[in-house]
């Protein structure tokens, strides 16, 4: 783990070269040798569904209970030619674990996939026995690694979201990132908060004011975004974001908040929350988006509060960069498995 260096500066201390805009065209970290959540357990059955990543197909479906995942529909003719992929050895069937309530299908080489490399959700059964209310399906039109930027971002919410979730007027307001070869991890601490009006509302929440505590994990390779949120007095709102990477401008999002321990009618209501925060959040990623692949030589600007966002690039660049190279392990320092529970305040 690190501490974030100031946005001018490299971990060595050596400024960086500018770069424009053009020179961050997220579309291009197609990160290989990961698992991806690519549906919910729920919504497999027999009956074959299709999910893309970075533009190769899987269609999955169960067979005597057990998930299958492949490269071609279960029904095709008979005899007809298959061109099969280097994404499952020329079998045409992709790795694949049920598991946290959620169907994982290997992306890179099939003899490197490893249950291992799961990510851990310490808040999530691992034989996904979680009530269906929990779970919604959402979709943006924005490539995922734009759509994780924008759930880093440490103030979009208390204006974007200020009218269910609460605005940004605090006491005060602390950040922390830290980072592995992996992951990256945003912490925010804020004191003395506005009581988020979904609280206030829903959950019956009586205070002015309530500190928040959120701790975001991000798994590079796979864009899955793992958030616990803690609200005093309130709840806590753990919850699931992958963003699957179905193309250039467009990614799906398979939500799981695990609101069970809260009660009604609060439990219920904040996992359809996303159907109120999606088309907010869509109206600014959209747009930005589609800029990315605009020819022009305007710079990508930040500043000193995007910190956790830049950190991020920084470290996709790296991961990028060692894959260019053909190095697809892991380094001994990223253990996509192990326990989170005590990095995401749990045990607090």
């Amino acid at each position: 783990m690190h501490a974030v260096p100031s946005t001018n500066e490299t971990t060595t201390g050596e400024a960086p070269a500018r770069k424009l805009r053009g020179d961050w065209t997220p579309i291009n970290y197609d990160l290989r040798d990961t698992w991806f959540p690519v549906s919910h357990s729920r919504d497999l059955c027999a009956r074959p569904i299709r999910r893309i990543i970075h533009a190769q197909p899987y269609y999955l479906w169960r067979e005597n209970g057990l998930p299958i995942a492949a490269e071609f529909h279960p029904q095709r003719s008979k005899g007809e030619a298959l061109h099969l992929s280097e994404f499952t050895g020329g079998s045409g069937f992709y790795p694949v674990v049920e598991r946290y309530g959620y169907i994982w299908a290997w992306y890179g080489n099939p003899d490197a996939a490893d249950p291992l490399q799961l990510p851990h959700i310490p808040f999530l059964p691992e034989d996904g026995n979680i009530p269906g209310y929990t779970q919604r399906t959402v979709r943006f039109d924005a490539t995922s690694a734009l759509s994780v930027e924008n759930l880093i971002d440490l103030t979009h919410a208390d204006f974007l979201h200020a009218n269910t979730i609460g605005d940004g007027i605090s006491e005060s307001d602390v950040v922390e990132v830290e980072w592995t070869s992996e992951t990256v991890t945003r912490t925010r601490t804020v004191a003395q908060k506005s009581v988020a009006p979904i609280m206030r509302w829903v959950g019956g929440v009586r205070a002015k004011y309530q500190d928040f505590r959120a701790v975001l994990h991000i798994h590079l390779r796979s864009n899955v975004c793992i958030s616990y949120p803690r609200f005093r007095p309130g709840y806590d709102v753990p919850n699931l974001q992958p963003f699957l990477p179905v193309g250039k401008h467009r990614s799906r999002c398979d939500v799981t908040f695990n609101t069970t321990a809260a009660p009604a009618p609060f439990r219920y209501v904040m996992p359809r929350i996303n159907y109120i925060i999606q088309p907010q959040d869509n109206s600014v990623v959209r747009p930005q988006n589609q800029r990315y692949f605009e020819a022009d030589e305007r710079l990508d600007m930040h500043s000193r509060f995007d910190k956790p966002g830049t950190r991020y690039r920084y470290q996709m660049e790296q991961l990028a960069e060692r894959q260019a190279a053909g190095q697809f392990a892991y380094g001994s320092d990223a253990e996509p498995g192990r326990d989170i529970s005590g990095l995401l305040g749990m045990n607090d």
